[in-house]
């Protein structure tokens, strides 16, 4: 699932009026709430502040505003965006300083639309997927049949340590898991020994891994 790992300020200007979105990671609706307080004192001599947010696996939580705009010209297109893109836990305000054209009702939806996937595209947007720090013992003899596979099947070794055995811990997806045991167990002839199974949420940014625990709602 997509998410904001950091947040970023995108800029539009239709016919003089500019429309500022700034985007926000949140976890909850009081968060959602703060970030549009912090905007609206920020921006608090704009013509509007509106705003849309997300939260939830399933997106239970879903809230949009036009604060001042035609009806439905402004925050549901928003929230469409959001929704559209696949973000999970994610707000959005789109701040607008008037530039003295009407833009009409099809004109303020592009505009909104547009400024939301503006600020998207200048925020940070990882895919997280559920998973398993799996940690493996090995001796010498066996670890390069081990790096060998681990390779094969793509699966990213997030920190070694080489004493007198070998301990891996490497990132595993969660359907993956009891396959790649048992191609490890077969490759070593059982002498590669597992050593705990925790469950995390993974990511990967510019080739980088981010892991989080499974109680972490960033």
């Amino acid at each position: 699932m997509k998410y904001v790992y950091r947040g970023g300020e995108g800029e539009i200007v239709e016919k003089k009026s500019r429309f500022i979105a700034t985007v926000r990671p949140i976890g909850t609706e009081e968060e959602a709430l703060a970030f549009l307080g912090e905007m609206k004192k920020k921006y608090w001599n704009a013509t509007h502040n509106c705003f849309a947010y997300v939260a939830g696996e399933n997106y239970e939580l879903q809230r949009c505003s036009d604060d001042g705009e035609p009806q439905g010209t402004a925050g549901r297109p928003m929230l469409d965006v959001l929704l559209g893109e696949g973000v999970h836990d994610t707000a959005v305000v789109v701040t607008r300083y008037f530039g003295g054209t009407l833009l009409g009702t099809g004109g303020l939806v592009r505009a909104y639309s547009k400024a939301v996937q503006e600020g998207l595209r200048q925020s940070t947007v990882i895919d997280k997927e559920e998973g398993v720090l799996l940690g493996i013992a090995t001796d010498y003899t066996g670890i390069g049949k081990i790096q060998y596979l681990l390779g094969k099947e793509g699966i990213h070794t997030a920190d070694s340590e080489y004493t007198e055995n070998v301990e891996l811990k490497v990132l595993v997806p969660l359907g993956r898991l009891e396959g790649l045991k048992e191609t490890i167990t077969e490759a070593t002839s059982g002498k590669a020994r597992f050593m705990g199974e925790k469950p995390v949420s993974f990511a990967f940014l510019e080739g980088e891994p981010l892991i989080f625990s499974a109680e972490d709602k960033e």
